[in-house]
């Protein structure tokens, strides 16, 4: 066999064993199953011509997420992208914690949130970044992943309260 083939073969093994997580990281991201598709496919054309350098030093993952967020982000800025995107249909990042209401009520708060504190909450919290890593995910600095965090949060706990309140009282009529 082949270097050549070698390589490909270690490639097509990475995208059958991870696309399942690359599609649900993008769409966490973008909101749109379809849309998400066209991310995790841009994100392998990318990987596949850096798969020498990449796969060396074990930082796939890493580089298809950082792919996958950038890809979204330049799309959002583009005029005739103005609409939202919404999270319907999301499967909650571990089902096993949340209940069916809860997930559901997760899900709305996430769609309230501007694109890029959705991202940092994605990168953070389900596939579990460290500060340092989102920042470098999304280009940005410690301070600005750490900020849009806290705003994300603060806006995701509001949210929750108040809709926690409300379903409490219809349930109680």
């Amino acid at each position: 066999m082949s270097r050549r083939q070698a390589r490909a073969d270690e490639f097509v093994a990475y995208v059958d064993a991870r696309r399942g997580y690359l599609r649900r990281v993008a769409y966490l991201v973008c909101g749109d199953w379809h849309a998400a598709e066209d991310l995790v496919q841009t994100a392998l054309i990318k990987l596949y011509a850096a798969w020498p350098r990449i796969h060396t030093d074990g930082a796939e993952d890493a580089y298809v997420r950082r792919i996958i967020v950038r890809a979204h982000l330049d799309e959002r800025r583009r005029p005739w992208r103005r609409e939202r995107i919404g999270l319907d249909g999301v499967d909650a990042a571990e089902p096993e914690r949340l209940s069916f209401e809860d997930s559901d009520a997760l899900v709305a708060a996430l769609k309230t949130l501007p694109e890029r504190q959705r991202a940092t909450i994605v990168l953070r919290y389900w596939v579990g970044l460290s500060v340092e890593e989102a920042a470098d995910d999304l280009g940005c600095t410690t301070g600005t992943v750490k900020s849009q965090t806290a705003r994300a949060m603060a806006h995701l706990r509001a949210s929750l309260s108040t809709d926690d309140v409300t379903t409490t009282e219809r349930r109680s009529r």
